[in-house]
């Protein structure tokens, strides 16, 4: 007899999370509402207190920690770390204090590293923050998919701030670049391990030495979460594409910036900052300036 198949949950109305220590996460939403364009979101940019790849460890815990809870508190069910070193740090934290039947954290480190042993032809090189590149999480997930495969690592601490700025274009940018690819050898593939990377990713490729296969695993992020939700349709949310912009920082220089990593105009960016160990709203017109004492 054949065995009546299970009808798909009803779909809901929750937005997914998505969270990153500044602008470089909107490489992620990017790719996540390209693959996915009825997908509702919300972006948290951290932005007041990036960057995270210079924190120590118990910082970036509760950093995320604020991040994670503030997106479930909106109505996500899902939370997506576009940040790598939060990712590479924290998520097996996150997915332990918060994750259950009815929520879930993911990262961005398994894809990466999926992708890029897909295409290396043995030597990949790792580039990231100094955080992300101390924990060798990239390394550790690249061995489990094949341990004969060589990974080299290299921290670039100067490069998140560079983008930031908007200096990835220019003499400052191809400096910084050649200085960090001389650490690397002869690798054959080249993985931007943090989400502000993928603006410099043609300067890396001019100034590769050789012929270099330089990953963005943002595209591949988006692909296996779409692979994901379908395995898990139970998370699958019934959207129009509305997106709701969060940050912790100058909301006027958030929103100038968003565009270079979006592709697109935001919509009005919503002020949050930390109260009492938490990120709470912060009400219209009271972000601080000028001096204060506390």
């Amino acid at each position: 007899m054949t065995k009546p198949s299970t009808p798909n949950p009803p779909l809901s109305s929750s937005p997914v999370g998505v969270f990153d220590s500044g602008y470089g996460g909107f490489s992620v939403l990017r790719e996540l509402r390209r693959v996915l364009p009825q997908l509702d979101c919300i972006y948290l940019g951290d932005s007041a207190r990036a960057p995270y790849g210079g924190r120590d460890l118990g910082t970036v815990l509760d950093f995320a920690e604020q991040c994670v809870e503030l997106l479930f508190a909106e109505g996500c069910r899902v939370v997506v770390v576009a940040c790598h070193t939060v990712s590479s740090v924290a998520l097996r934290h996150l997915q332990k204090k918060y994750a259950d039947a009815n929520r879930r954290v993911l990262g961005v480190t398994i894809p990466a590293a999926e992708n890029a042993v897909a295409v290396t032809r043995g030597h990949i090189g790792f580039i990231g923050t100094t955080r992300t590149v101390a924990s060798h999480t990239f390394r550790t997930e690249v061995r489990k998919l094949d341990p004969s495969v060589r990974v080299s690592e290299v921290a670039a601490p100067l490069l998140a701030p560079l983008v930031e700025e908007g200096w990835e274009q220019g003499e400052i940018a191809r400096l910084a670049v050649e200085k960090y690819l001389a650490q690397f050898g002869d690798i054959d593939t080249l993985v931007l391990g943090c989400t502000h990377y993928p603006l410099l990713r043609e300067m890396f490729v001019r100034c590769a030495s050789s012929p270099l296969t330089v990953l963005d695993p943002a595209p591949f992020v988006a692909a296996r979460f779409a692979a994901w939700l379908e395995k898990h349709r139970e998370f699958r949310s019934a959207g129009s594409g509305k997106l709701r912009v969060l940050c912790s920082g100058d909301t006027a220089r958030f929103s100038k910036n968003v565009p270079r990593f979006l592709g697109s105009e935001p919509p009005e960016i919503e002020h949050v900052a930390e109260h009492h160990g938490r990120l709470a709203f912060t009400p219209d017109g009271s972000e601080p300036s000028g001096q204060f004492v506390r």
